[in-house]
């Protein structure tokens, strides 16, 4: 483990963080950073959607694996979710204030993947070619 990384992880690097605000923390970052949650939120960015509407933007999630994300989300007050009273009720959600101070972070983290694809996959190349042999 490099220095760096040692440091991460003690103590003294998150000063007047209990070892359960830490645990709360990487509970909620797991929760905003899952697979669908990431991509939820890049749907909503430019419009409130609707479930259905989501749900098309949604390659391979189910609707129970969508269902329980939004509430997740919604809980955890990133998104908002509004009842649109209809002949048929309809559902639409949209990203929170909250929600919106993940945008420059996820674009941060985005803009890294672009950035260093070329190296990850130098990497990856390297490490299959030493563990084939």
């Amino acid at each position: 483990m490099s220095a760096n990384n040692r440091q991460a992880h003690s103590p003294e690097y998150y000063p007047g963080h209990s070892c359960e605000d830490k645990a709360s923390g990487r509970l909620l970052l797991d929760q905003i950073t899952d697979k669908w949650s990431v991509s939820i939120l890049f749907a909503l960015c430019s419009k409130p959607l609707r479930f259905n509407e989501i749900k098309r933007c949604m390659d391979g999630i189910t609707q129970k694996s969508l269902t329980q994300c939004l509430r997740r989300l919604e809980r955890n007050g990133i998104i908002a979710r509004r009842v649109i009273p209809s002949s048929q009720i309809a559902v639409e959600y949209s990203i929170t204030p909250l929600g919106r101070t993940l945008e420059a972070p996820f674009q941060a983290l985005f803009n890294w993947t672009i950035e260093y694809s070329s190296d990850v996959t130098l990497a990856q190349a390297a490490f299959d070619a030493r563990t084939t042999e």
